[in-house]
């Protein structure tokens, strides 16, 4: 029976042979690596990861899917909400799937689903301490603001605390009609690897700075990040006199360390 596409999952599958092969190619997964997929859905991606890998373990949502997928050998099913799965007993689980050490750090890809993408991708920093490296599929301007630098429109939250943690490359383009049903945006592949000595900075502090000084783009920081700062009894420097577009990531870091102590 032919699966029919769920809005509420925001489900795309890809379709293009060509594409696939060619982000299983920047992926290259191996046996013994505890490889992780986010929404296999029908599997496009799986079967050649899986061809490569041997065994691999896929977090799917839509129970039909999930049911179809167990029927797969070498395929361990979690059925699950991945916003709501702890990723160090998926790093377990997953580790036990592929008889790696139970140590062994995890390899996550997916085709991500473009309305809870940036939720998915925050969730995982949290685990960044866990992975190896992460290959997704999102929406091209998802991707743009992930590896965006300073003075530049795309350039924001996302960016910030994404690489803070990550070193980041964009791998693939990939157009609508690679998909089944075709999405109204383009699409881009993105390769993210922890830092292996990433600042120290506190997570949720950092976060709720940055928030704060990308509020209102078009002010001066002083406006905005600058009363934060009074208000935290902040005494060290900091140039308020710019907007938060031009501050580069290490000295967001910087600033969250000082006021960490």
């Amino acid at each position: 029976m032919k699966h029919i596409p769920r809005k509420r999952f925001g489900q795309h599958f890809l379709t293009d042979a060509g594409l696939i092969e060619a982000i299983a190619d920047a992926i290259d997964p191996r046996p013994g690596q505890a490889l992780v997929e986010i929404g296999p859905g029908l599997g496009a991606l799986t079967r050649p990861v899986l061809q490569r890998c041997g065994r691999l373990t896929v977090i799917e949502l839509d129970r039909d899917l999930a049911a179809r997928l167990r029927a797969w050998p070498g395929l361990e099913v979690l059925e699950s909400d991945v916003l709501r799965v702890d990723w160090r007993a998926v790093q377990s689980q997953a580790c036990s799937h592929a008889g790696a050490a139970l140590q062994t750090s995890l390899r996550v890809v997916g085709n991500l689903p473009y309305n809870i993408s940036t939720p998915i991708l925050f969730h995982l920093l949290e685990a960044a301490d866990i992975v190896q490296d992460q290959h997704f599929m999102l929406q091209s301007e998802v991707v743009d603001r992930m590896v965006a630098g300073p003075d530049s429109k795309a350039y924001g939250r996302l960016s910030v605390m994404l690489q803070w943690r990550y070193a980041m490359e964009r791998v693939l383009d990939v157009p609508p009609e690679a998909f089944d049903p075709p999405p109204a945006v383009d699409s881009a592949v993105v390769r993210m690897q922890p830092l292996a000595q990433p600042p120290l900075a506190d997570a949720r502090l950092l976060s709720e700075l940055v928030t704060v000084a990308f509020s209102q783009r078009r002010k001066l920081l002083r406006h905005t990040l600058g009363r934060w700062l009074a208000q935290k009894d902040f005494t060290g420097t900091f140039d308020a006199q710019r907007r938060a577009e031009e501050v580069p990531v290490n000295e967001y870091v910087e600033l969250a360390r000082s006021l960490g102590g």
